[in-house]
């Protein structure tokens, strides 16, 4: 009973404080300085319709990177505790099968689940989404073809040697832009084309690509170390 009644008077403190923060809490009517320094001359620098893409792969492109590590290392610490978890248990070779209606429709569905993920992070200069976005997609693909086909072997030779080489190209087009242009990332290495055209906005889309990879297969190696793991027996 004293331990609800803690929990409760927790609760109150909290639900005080975001109350009062609530209260504290007001719409933005205009932009800031620097949100007015991207929206007035970002078209024009970097040649992008999508404004928040420009702003996350060129002006903040290192943040990008230290987003790109941050996933890195959550991928590298999963697949640790996970083989280490598989090297001391013994794991079941018998698996639940799944229905012929999921087999069936992974067949069809998982193709389109690829090739949209692939558009997402070939147009995120244009339209909403990108890198992140496209290989969260590219992942939820292969999600699909292990529920669908739990025993299926994952090749994770072609997702560490797809991973590494994205990760480097993403960094060597950082290099470039240094050398090249005037910053980490600046997509002006090529040129920015006619705004709103596929073939626009310099370097964004080829970063993207490797971004979107990258993501894609870091994600997939965790799926797939997941998949190793699990013990649904029949």
């Amino acid at each position: 009973m004293l331990k609800k009644i803690f929990v409760l008077a927790i609760l109150a403190v909290f639900a005080v404080m975001l109350f009062r923060s609530y209260g504290l809490v007001g719409a933005n009517e205009e932009l800031n300085e620097i949100a007015t320094r991207y929206a007035q001359k970002g078209p024009e620098e970097v040649g992008a319709a999508n404004l928040v893409t420009a702003v996350i792969v060129t002006y903040r492109g290192l943040d990008t990177l230290g987003e790109v590590t941050i996933l890195f290392l959550a991928a590298s610490i999963i697949g640790f505790f996970l083989k280490t978890k598989q090297q001391n248990e013994k794991t079941s070779e018998n698996v639940r099968k799944t229905s012929e209606i999921l087999e069936t429709a992974a067949r069809v569905i998982t193709p389109v689940i690829f090739l949209f993920g692939v558009y997402v992070f070939i147009n995120g200069h244009l339209t909403p989404g990108g890198g992140f976005q496209g290989g969260a997609i590219l992942a939820s693909g292969l999600v699909l073809m292990l529920l669908a086909n739990p025993v299926k072997k994952v090749n994770h030779t072609i997702i560490s040697l797809l991973e590494s080489i994205s990760g480097f190209s993403f960094l060597l087009l950082g290099v470039l832009g240094i050398i090249l242009a005037d910053g980490f990332l600046d997509n002006t290495i090529l040129g920015t084309g006619d705004f709103g055209e596929l073939i626009s906005a310099g370097a964004i889309p080829i970063i993207y690509i490797f971004i979107g990879l990258k993501v894609g297969s870091e994600l997939s190696g965790i799926v797939s170390n997941l998949q190793k793991t699990q013990k649904e027996e029949i």
